[in-house]
């Protein structure tokens, strides 16, 4: 398998960990499993696809379903030795982040050709399929805990578009990209890295207004 294709399926598979881990800590039968990990290892490539108008990744090649599937079995018989599973979520929700930030910039770069759009793609395609977990399960969302997220997801996809512009090895763009999307990421979870936050004063309760 070439690179991309080796990033595509473990960020499948790495989403769809995550989502039968959230499937776990909410107590789901097995069914459960398999839709909170299908609809979030397919979910980030399937919107990419649908806005760059190609056809659905997981809809031309079947196997990407078996994968999730294989995932949510294997998670629904051992998520109860995992001492923290939300802890697990978290981290592993950050390997995935880390490669389909750089597979989202390598399909919208081949698909366009414009560095800003394959930047935008690799952050839709890292993020939307754990937003959609966090919803479907009534997680807190990824997207609004405080330390560093999307900005992870930008700078792996950033690293990519801008080393293969230099034209090293497809590999070697890939993995620092990866990394670097990880690495990111990984630093504010350790570390609780932010950006600034807005001061203002808060918004107002929509009773208050009308």
């Amino acid at each position: 398998m070439s690179p991309l294709e080796i990033l595509d399926y473990a960020g499948v598979a790495v989403f769809a960990a995550t989502g039968a881990l959230a499937a776990s800590r909410k107590q789901l039968d097995i069914i459960g499993f398999l839709f909170l990990a299908a609809v979030t290892g397919l979910g980030g490539g399937t919107v990419r696809d649908v806005v760059l108008g190609r056809a659905v990744f997981w809809v031309m090649n079947p196997t990407y379903i078996l994968v999730c599937v294989g995932v949510g079995i294997l998670v629904y018989f051992t998520a109860h030795v995992i001492e923290s599973r939300y802890r697990l979520l978290i981290w592993l929700d950050a390997i995935g982040l880390g490669a389909y930030c750089v597979l989202g910039a390598a399909k919208g770069l081949a698909a366009t050709g414009s560095p800003t759009v394959a930047i935008i793609m690799g952050m839709l395609t890292a993020s939307f399929g754990g937003i959609l977990r966090d919803v479907l399960a009534s997680e807190p969302s990824v997207l609004l805990r405080p330390e560093i997220y999307l900005t992870a997801a930008l700078a792996g996809a950033a690293v990519f578009t801008a080393m293969h512009a230099f034209g090293p090895p497809l590999f070697v763009s890939a993995s620092v990209g990866a990394v670097a999307g990880f690495a990111v990421r990984g630093g504010a979870l350790l570390y609780g890295w932010t950006l600034p936050r807005y001061k203002a004063r808060p918004g107002r309760h929509p009773d208050d207004v009308l």
